[in-house]
């Protein structure tokens, strides 16, 4: 059987994918809806899964995110709303079609090299281990190895770290990050937005990660200058 991260389709020269590293923190939501919004957006994904995330998505999921079976795995996340409902979100084979998965222990993946065509990185969440690990450029698995490639070659990195408190050695690390090039967004949702569910704070931090990497989206309402913005409500 073929490694589950081979493509048998006719490459294609012109793609330029977005890499997805998804770490061991919690907040599987923020990642799912970030992939939501690429793929809503038209944008490639090439997506990287840590070893310890998947014990995360399982415990806030139920999903067990397979290699053999990651598609099937993928569709399944994504379909699910941020409160657990199955079935939220529709997920078009069309959009799955442009997602391609990389096993996080591959350190001969694509990605894993500059020359690979690549728009940039958004890790999302982030945990203190992978900041740590990319701010010292451990390149331990594929996951820090992409984000170390993206740094070098200049590409847009977004770290979305998800823990409070954060300690001294994260925080250095973190200003490292921003110090090589990276925008680190912690996963912080706002309210002036107007959120009246826990799928609209999610689709905030989604949202701001986004914005980051310049990719359009209509994942929450933006800030016009008008006050008491966030506590209006639609007319039935």
């Amino acid at each position: 059987m073929e490694p589950p991260h081979i493509d048998t389709s006719k490459p294609d020269p012109g793609r330029r994918p977005w890499v997805v590293g998804i770490s061991g923190a919690s907040g599987t939501p923020f990642a799912a809806s970030v992939l939501r919004g690429l793929l809503a957006a038209g944008e490639a994904v090439d997506l990287v899964v840590s070893r310890a995330s998947r014990l995360t998505l399982l415990d806030e999921t139920g999903i067990a995110f397979r290699d053999a079976h990651w598609r099937d795995d993928l569709r399944q996340w994504l379909a699910r709303g941020a409160d657990g409902t199955p079935h939220t979100f529709p997920v078009a084979d069309e959009a799955l079609a442009r997602v391609r998965y990389w096993p996080a222990g591959d350190l001969a993946a694509g990605p894993s090299s500059g020359s690979y065509p690549a728009k940039g990185m958004l890790i999302v969440p982030a945990s203190t281990a992978c900041v740590a690990g990319v701010a010292l450029g451990l390149s331990k698995d594929l996951l820090q190895r992409v984000a170390s490639v993206t740094l070098k070659e200049r590409r847009p990195l977004v770290v979305a770290v998800r823990e409070t408190p954060l300690n001294g050695p994260t925080l250095r690390h973190l200003v490292a990050l921003d110090e090589a090039g990276a925008v680190v967004l912690p996963a912080s949702p706002a309210f002036y937005a107007g959120a009246t569910h826990i799928q609209d704070l999610v689709d905030f931090v989604a949202g701001r990660v986004l914005d980051a990497a310049e990719v359009p989206h209509g994942l929450y309402r933006r800030w016009e200058g008008a006050l008491g913005g966030g506590s209006a409500r639609e007319a039935p």
